[in-house]
């Protein structure tokens, strides 16, 4: 069964409803491979794909189960979009209500008529993408090998006196010279004190003795993320950052431990909380203890505090806690992980053991 067969399957769409997705991620998972601008249209009696010249080429050879509509100037999306819907008899759309802005929505809306009314897709799609299926799974392990290799390779590159911009500029390099076709978010390098910045941006400071340094980065392959944070030392760190360093991976070690179908993300999660806390650095782990990946690098379910959905077997997730002391540094270990029925499988593989460079 196909992605749009799963989805009209799942809202049992009828005859008289369609369905009208704009986010490129829902696009390219519903086409299984369309990876340009515009929007799908999915019905009982069709499947198209709506999009302008510069794409149509792309959207007939990616595909090719598809029929593409090109607009023009005189012929948006929107008017497209109601040439299709009163060519299928149609008397509801569901839209991307949380991805379209209030502008489209309206012109989309006015469009269509009032005959035609518009209701929510409730994020459908997404629910879908939860499960991998093994060429999904195939395609994120092979963006984790890349990122794990990356951080293997440039260790030997961390040495004092070059900038945290510049350590990113190598790592990222690194990452498409091992085969990433992109990267899946904006690396991350947080040397010394800028460490207790969660999503700190790398700068000119330069890296010195005693610095911890976190690397959160990820490569990018067949449009599916990877994610991996990995915190070393350059020379010796102080005694409070190696009692941090070992409180976030005792808490990382024991959450990956527990990770497996059937069990509550709100639980993972608090395992974490627990432990951190309890080792004293209670409101210092600010974050939640983890985010699915897919086609995005952040998807559901999470483990966070407020999600409390039972994991699958099939989800791939990050667990990531870390411990953040404001004006000293922080320390965050990630891995990339597959829920199985009885366990988890690490897809990130680099050693979490603390590294003195």
């Amino acid at each position: 069964m196909t992605p749009s067969e799963r989805l009209t399957e799942l809202l049992r769409l009828g005859p008289h409803t369609a369905v009208a997705v704009h986010d490129p991620s829902n696009m390219f998972y519903l086409t299984e491979g369309y990876s340009g601008e515009g929007l799908v249209y999915i019905s009982q009696a069709r499947r198209v794909i709506i999009t302008d010249f510069r794409y149509t080429e792309q959207a007939e050879h990616q595909a090719p189960g598809f029929q593409v509509e090109m607009t023009s100037k005189d012929r948006t999306g929107a008017q497209v979009l109601s040439e299709l819907v009163r060519a299928d008899q149609i008397s509801e759309v569901l839209l991307e209500t949380n991805y379209l802005s209030v502008d489209q929505f309206e012109k989309i809306k006015a469009e269509l008529g009032d005959e035609v009314s518009c209701g929510p897709l409730e994020k459908a799609p997404q629910k879908l993408r939860e499960i991998k299926t093994p060429n999904e799974v195939l395609a994120i392990r092979k963006a984790c090998d890349i990122t794990s290799e990356a951080f293997r390779a440039i260790l030997p590159k961390i040495r004092p006196g070059i900038t945290e911009k510049e350590l990113q500029i190598e790592l990222d390099f690194t990452m498409y010279r091992l085969g990433a076709e992109t990267l899946a978010f904006s690396t991350i390098i947080a040397s010394g004190e800028n460490g207790s910045l969660p999503h700190a941006i790398p700068g000119s400071r330069k890296l010195q003795s005693g610095d911890m340094i976190t690397m959160d980065f990820g490569a990018k392959v067949g449009n599916y993320c990877a994610d991996m944070t990995r915190t070393v030392a350059l020379g010796q760190p102080s005694d409070e950052m190696r009692r941090v360093y070992e409180t976030v991976l005792r808490a990382q070690t024991m959450c990956e431990d527990a990770l497996a179908a059937g069990k509550n993300c709100f639980e993972i999660d608090q395992l974490a909380r627990d432990y951190i806390d309890a080792r004293g650095y209670a409101g210092r782990f600010g974050h939640g203890l983890g985010h699915s990946v897919g086609i995005d690098i952040h998807e559901e379910p999470r483990l966070s505090p407020s999600c409390h959905e039972v994991l699958r077997a099939g989800v791939v997730i990050t667990v990531e806690p870390g411990v953040y002391l404001p004006g000293i540094g922080g320390v965050r270990i990630e891995d990339t992980c597959l829920v199985k029925e009885n366990g988890c499988v690490p897809l990130t593989t680099a050693d979490k053991q603390l590294m003195i460079l």
